[in-house]
């Protein structure tokens, strides 16, 4: 195929530090048969490992493919810059996101996400479900691959959680002009982002698994334990609230109410009662919105833990 300078797609990846991993992802890009040109930007972050070299390999040998943005130290943030400026670099009418610790399964993926967006034009993106396999690709039992059980995805549904696997993702180009700086100071990356897009239009659900995300011990978020992750989508709804200026404020505060329960059940479980108690308390007072059910469902789990046996100092326990 003739090389367009402006095509189709744009693959956006970043990576740092995806020595065992890139081949696998970049490959995957590589395998994709479409009917359109794409390109694939690479956004490597100053890698200490040997990612860049592998990077400059593929290249020489698919120049016409890839495109490399070499940075000259780590831009930081964790990862989130370098996303912003792949995405700037990224000249095609739409946008697939894979990180470099990922892989596509399917070699139709970008044809066909292409094809449900240039067919439902009032849709801001898509996405389809995906595997969970760990660092040496064994599919994880804890995450099965489900149906979403829905067509589409509204900006309401984002705020309450996020179905949305960063590999899984395909969105327009140029919906967002500049990402705000709140979006910077967040340990999440892809979750506003999608919000940010959805603001703009549905979000379609392509029922077919094209993807695997991959949890290992030097991911960023997947190093996370719950009590570290919940106060970080707090946050990212409470900075969202104000980017959309409190219009989704009953939907948001139900949210918030919801993880800060999810919270106290975490504390619990660790041990940590004052901070179950406390989040207990945050997430019953933070909205009068939030379901009886939930609150009774943070109630029994509590209950239930305080009544639990817990093992005793230097025993053994899974």
């Amino acid at each position: 195929m003739e090389h367009d300078s402006s095509p189709k797609v744009s693959v956006l990846m970043i990576t740092y530090n995806h020595e065992r991993f890139i081949a696998k992802a970049v490959e995957s890009a590589l395998m994709q048969e479409t009917h359109f040109d794409y390109e694939i930007v690479i956004g490597e972050d100053c890698s200490t490992d040997a990612t860049r070299e592998i990077l400059l390999e593929y290249r020489k040998r698919h120049p016409e493919k890839i495109r490399l943005l070499l940075h000259d130290q780590n831009l930081g943030l964790g990862g989130k810059k370098n996303l912003a400026v792949t995405l700037r670099n990224c000249r095609g009418q739409y946008v697939a996101m894979l990180e470099g610790d990922d892989y596509w399964t399917s070699p139709v993926k970008l044809q066909q996400q292409a094809c449900f967006l240039d067919g439902h034009p009032g849709y801001a993106g898509c996405f389809h479900p995906v595997r969970y396999v760990d660092d040496q690709d064994r599919l994880l039992e804890e995450h099965p691959v489900v149906n979403l059980g829905k067509e589409t995805v509204a900006l309401e549904d984002l705020l309450r959680g996020n179905p949305i696997s960063t590999c899984s993702v395909m969105f327009r180009r140029g919906l967002i002009q500049e990402l705000p700086a709140w979006y910077f100071e967040s340990t999440l990356g892809d979750w506003p982002l999608h919000m940010l897009n959805a603001r703009h239009g549905l979000i379609g659900y392509i029922n077919e698994e094209m993807g695997a995300y991959r949890t290992h011990d030097t991911g960023i978020w997947s190093v996370l334990s719950e009590i570290e992750r919940i106060p970080q989508a707090i946050k990212v709804l409470q900075s969202v609230d104000a980017h959309f200026n409190f219009e989704y404020r009953k939907i948001i505060r139900d949210a918030i109410s919801g993880w800060y329960l999810r919270l106290a059940v975490a504390g619990a479980r660790n041990g940590n009662w004052r901070l179950a108690l406390g989040s207990a308390l945050r997430g019953l007072k933070q909205s009068p919105f939030t379901s009886y059910r939930s609150k009774i469902w943070m109630t029994l789990k509590l209950l239930e833990i305080s009544l639990t046996p817990q093992p005793k100092s230097g025993a053994a326990s899974k």
